[in-house]
C-alpha cells in the first residue's frame, strides 16, 4: 500500500501569556499575506515581540535580517518569552469568525515526502528566490516559524478525535483584530494519537496555502542526511469534508503600468467594459462575466474596467496546447501566458514589476496610490484545483488563496527539541 501522510508529534514553542501584552497582539498573518510595509509597521508597533520580528525580519542585508532574526528567537527563549510544551503532541486548532465560518484542523510535524510520492500534491509553481530566502530564514533559526496548511478529504477518526477534544479546555483563546477567534488543544494521549496517525495514513493532501513553504522543506531535507529533525515540517491539516475552506483569488499589482497604457495595449483583443461602481459591484460583475469565459478587473484610475470574451485567436497563439483543457481555460493560466507575456510584457517574477497581493481592497489602494494597474481575478473552484494537482499539472504561481489561514505565532516548532 502506498504510504500516506504520517503525522509526528513535537513539542511546541508557545508564547508565555505573560511575558506578552496580549496573544491576539503577537500573532500575524503568514508571511505572504503581510501588506508591506503598512501592515509590517503595524504588527511591529502592536508589541514588541509579534512573531512578525521572526518571520519578517527587517535589516539591511538578507544575511543581517535573517541573524537578526535567529538572534530574536534565542533571546525570547532565554527570556521564557517562548517557552516549550512539556510533552510531545499534537495540537488542534480551530478558527472562528462572526459569519458563521468554521475551521478545524490538526497541527502536526509532517514527514516530508518527495514530489513523486504523491502524498502532498502542489498545485502551483514556486518563485526560486522566494524558496531560498525561506530556506535562509529556517537554517537560521533551525525553526519551522509558521505552519502551512494543508487539505485532505477524510471524516474519519482524525475527525472524531478533533471534535472530542474541542469538548475540553483549551490551552489557548485568543481573538485577533480581523475577528477570528482562534483556539488551540494539545492531543498527547496515545490513543488519541495513533488514531489520528492511522487515519492520516490513509490520505494524500493538497497544499491550500504554502507552496513556497513546502517547497523550503524539500530542499533543505535534501540538504540534511536523514534521519534528521529537516525530515519533517510544521504543517496544519484541514479535513475539508467536514470544514470546507473558503477559496479566494491572489490579485496582481502591476507597477509602473498605467490602466491607459494597459488597457491601450488590449485594443481588439478583449472585450473592455468601464463600470462606475463600487468595488463589491465590480466583483459581482466580474463573477457574472467568469460564469462565460476568462473575465478580470482593471483598476488603479478611480474606475473599474472589466475585461472578458478574450479574442479565441489570441488565446491559441499565446496559451501553450500540451496541457489539459481545465489548466488551459484558467483564468490565471491567461493572465499569465497571454496578458503578462504576451500583450504588456510584464515579467512574472520580477518584484520590480509584479506584486502577488491577497486583499482585494488594498490591491485597488495601492494601484491608485502609485497610478499603476491592478488586475482583479475571480477565485478557481477547489475541485479544479484537486483534480488538476491529481493529475499532476500545476496551476500558474498565486493562482488560489485558500482561507482562513492559521494565524503565525499560536505554536512554533523549535528544530532543537
Amino acid at each position: 500500500m502506498r504510504r500516506g501522510l504520517e503525522l509526528t508529534t513535537f513539542r511546541g514553542l508557545r508564547y508565555d501569556p505573560d511575558r506578552v501584552g496580549s496573544l491576539a497582539s503577537v500573532t500575524s498573518p503568514p508571511y505572504d499575506v503581510v501588506v508591506r510595509p503598512d501592515g509590517l509597521h503595524h504588527l511591529e508597533s502592536s508589541d514588541p515581540h509579534n512573531i512578525v520580528r521572526l518571520i519578517l525580519p527587517q535589516a539591511g542585508t538578507p544575511d543581517a535580517r535573517n541573524e537578526q532574526a535567529a538572534d530574536t528567537l534565542r533571546r525570547w527563549l532565554a527570556e521564557g518569552v517562548l517557552a516549550a510544551d512539556p510533552d510531545p503532541a499534537l495540537y488542534v486548532y480551530e478558527q472562528r469568525d462572526g459569519d458563521g465560518m468554521l475551521q478545524r484542523g490538526v497541527i502536526g510535524a509532517l514527514r516530508v515526502s518527495a514530489p513523486a510520492e504523491g502524498v502532498v500534491l502542489p498545485h502551483e509553481d514556486v518563485m526560486p528566490p522566494v524558496v531560498a530566502d525561506r530556506a535562509a530564514l529556517m537554517r537560521a533559526t533551525r525553526a519551522n516559524l509558521e505552519p502551512l496548511l494543508l487539505t485532505y478529504r477524510g471524516d474519519g477518526t482524525a475527525a472524531e478525535v478533533v471534535e472530542r477534544t474541542v469538548a475540553g479546555p483549551p490551552l489557548l483563546a485568543t481573538t485577533t483584530e480581523d475577528g477570528f477567534h482562534h483556539r488551540l488543544w494539545s492531543v498527547t494521549d496515545p490513543a488519541d494519537l495513533a488514531g489520528i496517525q492511522s487515519d492520516l495514513a490513509q490520505h494524500q493532501a493538497l497544499i491550500a496555502d504554502g507552496h513556497h513553504r513546502w517547497a523550503t522543506y524539500l530542499r533543505l531535507r535534501a540538504e540534511h542526511p536523514s534521519p534528521s529533525p529537516w525530515d519533517h515540517g510544521l504543517v496544519l491539516l484541514v479535513d475539508t469534508a467536514r470544514y470546507p475552506l473558503r477559496v479566494r483569488a491572489i490579485h496582481r499589482l502591476l507597477h509602473g503600468l498605467p490602466v491607459t497604457d494597459a488597457l491601450r495595449a488590449l485594443d481588439g483583443l478583449f472585450r473592455v467594459r468601464r463600470l462606475d461602481v463600487p468595488l463589491p459591484k465590480a466583483q459581482e460583475a466580474l463573477a457574472d462575466a467568469a460564469c462565460a469565459g476568462n473575465a478580470f478587473l482593471l483598476a488603479g484610475d478611480g474606475a473599474f474596467h472589466l475585461l472578458d470574451r478574450p479574442d479565441p485567436a489570441l488565446l491559441d497563439r499565446t496559451i501553450p496546447a500540451d496541457r489539459p483543457a481545465a489548466w488551459r481555460s484558467l483564468d490565471a493560466t491567461v493572465l499569465h501566458a497571454t496578458l503578462l507575456e504576451h500583450v504588456w510584457h510584464v515579467p512574472e517574477d520580477s518584484p520590480a514589476h509584479i506584486a502577488y497581493i491577497h486583499d482585494t481592497a488594498a490591491t485597488v489602494a495601492k494601484a491608485e496610490q502609485d497610478g499603476s494597474t491592478a488586475v482583479l481575478l475571480h477565485p478557481v473552484r477547489e475541485e479544479v484545483v484537486r483534480e488538476l494537482a491529481r493529475q499532476g499539472v500545476k496551476m500558474p504561481r498565486k493562482s488560489t488563496s485558500f482561507g482562513p489561514k492559521p494565524a503565525s505565532g499560536l505554536v512554533l516548532r523549535a528544530l532543537e527539541l
